[in-house]
Parts: C-alpha cells; structure tokens; sequence
C-alpha cells in the first residue's frame, strides 16, 4: 500500500470512528502526584510573577465565594457549542478526583452550561474545580463554597444537551491555551494554566520567589524598608531623587 493510500484510509476510519465536532480522548497523567501537591499552597499572583506577569484567566469570576478555595489539578478540557452541555456531562465522568475541568464554551453568556444538579456530580465525584469560559446558574448553590467554579457570567437560561462537542483536546479559555494534562491554579485572584512540560521547572523559582516576597514582608513590618529599591529605579530613568 502507498503511502498516500494509507493516509487516506487512516483519515476515513478517523471519520468513520468520529462524526464531526465529535472526539474524546485520554487525559494524559504528565503531572505526576509529588508535584500536584508541592503546588497545592501556590498562589496564582506568585505562578503568574515567576511566568513573566502576562499570562492567565481574563474576565472570569469566582462564584464559590469563598475566597480561601484553592485550585490545583490536571486540567480535563472540555469545548463544547455554545449554550450546549451534552460532553461536560461525559467529562465528569471521566474525571479523576481532583480533576479540574476547564471548559471551551466559546465565552458566550446567553445559556448556562453548568448548574446545580451538575454541581452535586461534581462534588459527589470529588472532582477539583471548573473553569468555564460561558455561563453558569443556580447561584445560591454555588455560593456554599463546596466546590470551586470559576465563570464568564451567569444566566438563568438553561443549555440544550445535543452535542457536539470534545474532550481532552487543546482549547481556548478566556485567554489561555490549555491542553490535557496541564496544572491548573486557581483562586481568589483568578486562574492561570502551567504547561505540562514547564511544571517542574516552574518549582524552584516559585519556591525562590515565595521567599523573597516572605522578606520583603517581614521589612515592610517592621517599617525597615530600603528606599534605595525604588528610587535607584526613579534614578535610572532621570528623576533627581
């Protein structure tokens, strides 16, 4: 068989296995455990600093309102149409405990993907945090803090449950590219996704980074603070201080 043949019945049996908009593959486990836990404690703002400041989650809301609920899990990537929730039912059950689910739902606003009933799954599966970029509802259940639920906005207008949709494929999420697998941080200063393969070189300069804020802390506490730290800067840029 040709080469070109074989591509061609490699791409018809992908269809044949797969209608359009349709595919659900593995979540690959490339974060092992030790690591999930050393950034259990990890604050975004501190992932964000030691990522160069420009990446993570924009415009999305905290809707547990529980400002102390921490994310930190493999991401289970979710995109699905617009207004429709039919494959983040079949995420939640595939997810692992302590899965994040983050969910691709094109940043549309006008029907909830997620609601209360799913929130009892969710909690029920020990499943770790959503991310959705869309619309979630039942706001009252959210807000008991029990499972944390980051949202684009919220409706009371419910979704439709005819597909299509994908799972565990690289998706767009209010300014973040996340694949399967990624480490994913949230909490109340927002969300931000770590690749897969920089999580473990990420470790020490988080950890580097937490010290050095821990000292400046402690300066700032005891009203010790160098002013050359600041006015050096002004210096370099021609303010005669």
């Amino acid at each position: 068989m040709s080469n070109n043949a074989a591509i061609e019945e490699g791409a018809a049996a992908a269809q044949a296995a797969w209608p359009p908009g349709y595919r659900i593959e593995t979540m690959p486990a490339l974060v092992g455990d030790e690591l999930l836990a050393a950034f259990a404690d990890v604050p975004v703002a501190v992932a964000g600093d030691c990522m160069g400041r420009c990446i993570g989650a924009l415009g999305l809301r905290a809707y547990h309102e529980n400002v102390h609920a921490h994310l930190c899990g493999r991401a289970l990537t979710v995109r699905v149409r617009p207004g429709d929730n039919l494959m983040i039912h079949k995420a939640f059950m595939m997810a692992a405990p302590g899965d994040i689910i983050v969910v691709d739902g094109g940043g549309d606003t006008t029907q909830a993907l997620i609601g209360g009933l799913m929130r009892t799954t969710a909690i029920a599966r020990r499943i770790g945090g959503i991310v959705v970029n869309g619309a979630i509802r039942d706001l009252a259940e959210w807000a008991d803090g029990r499972m944390p639920v980051f949202a684009r906005g919220h409706t009371h207008r419910g979704p439709s449950k005819d597909g299509p949709g994908e799972i565990n494929i690289p998706v767009a999420c209010a300014g973040m590219v996340v694949h399967a697998g990624d480490l994913v941080l949230g909490d109340a200063d927002g969300v931000i996704c770590i690749p897969a393969a920089d999580v473990a070189a990420l470790l020490p300069r988080v950890r580097k980074h937490l010290e050095k804020e821990a000292a400046i802390r402690a300066s700032n506490e005891r009203g010790t603070s160098d002013p050359e730290r600041f006015d050096a800067v002004l210096r370099a840029k021609g303010l005669p201080v």
